[in-house]
């Protein structure tokens, strides 16, 4: 009896070491885990409605003409810092965006000059001096966008003012031209970007009355040259 008992007893340690053996050689290896896949970055949208601000600085020529006179004050240059605003629309092609964007900035961009001939003194008392108060532009751009980073091409149509200060007073004209040039635009998040951009406008040629001739013989054209930087929200 004694025999068959500690036969059992025996039998009975073997089994139970050897499950736990299994058990140990389960836990010593592990499964290994699946690898976790990274996120895949989410491409910057430049479609839809935008606007902004921006501020800059405006240089370029002008010069007072009257050939009825036969006199001409030669060229000078002007200048001046220039503050606005822009609201535009861009559609997203791929890397390549398309939009058209207006706006309009107010600028103290002037100069003077006493002139070589007499048309400084008869017609502008002295003082040739050119003047422009605002201008705007209604522009086509075209970019390529490498993610968040948008360099493009821009042109369209222009307008502003110009005036002149003659004997009778300051004289004002309006006239439209061009613009074209181009820039830098980078998506800071998903509502806001910022921009470098330079332009230049031509806007034609101004005729004003000349003291000289009774008549609006006197010719003031006008050329800016453009650097500006601005912010936009986008929606």
């Amino acid at each position: 009896m004694f025999r068959v008992v500690a036969l059992a007893t025996a039998i009975g340690v073997s089994l139970a070491l050897g499950v736990a053996g299994a058990q140990a050689a389960d836990l010593g290896s592990p499964v290994a885990p699946s690898p976790v896949q990274p996120l895949s970055p989410v491409p910057y949208n430049w479609n839809g409605f935008y606007a902004g601000i921006n501020a800059g600085y405006g240089f370029g020529r002008s010069h007072w003409n009257d050939p009825a006179f036969g006199s001409n004050s030669g060229g000078f240059d002007v200048g001046g810092a220039l503050v606005g605003g822009q609201i535009g629309y861009n559609w997203q092609f791929g890397p390549w965006v398309l939009g058209l964007e207006t706006d309009a900035d107010w600028t103290n961009i002037n100069g003077s000059t006493t002139g070589i001939g007499a048309i400084c003194g008869v017609d502008g008392g002295g003082q040739c001096k050119t003047q422009q108060n605002w201008f705007g532009t209604t522009r086509a751009r075209a970019g390529y966008a490498f993610g968040a980073v948008m360099p493009y091409v821009t042109g369209g149509v222009a307008y502003g003012d110009r005036s002149v200060n003659v004997p009778t007073g300051t004289s004002n004209s309006v006239n439209a031209g061009w613009a074209a040039g181009g820039g830098v635009e980078v998506g800071l998040n998903r509502n806001w970007s910022a921009k470098a951009e330079y332009l230049h406008l031509d806007l034609g040629t101004a005729n004003f009355f000349s003291a000289a001739t009774g008549s609006n013989s006197l010719k003031v054209p006008l050329t800016d040259d453009l650097v500006r930087a601005g912010v936009n929200y986008h929606w």
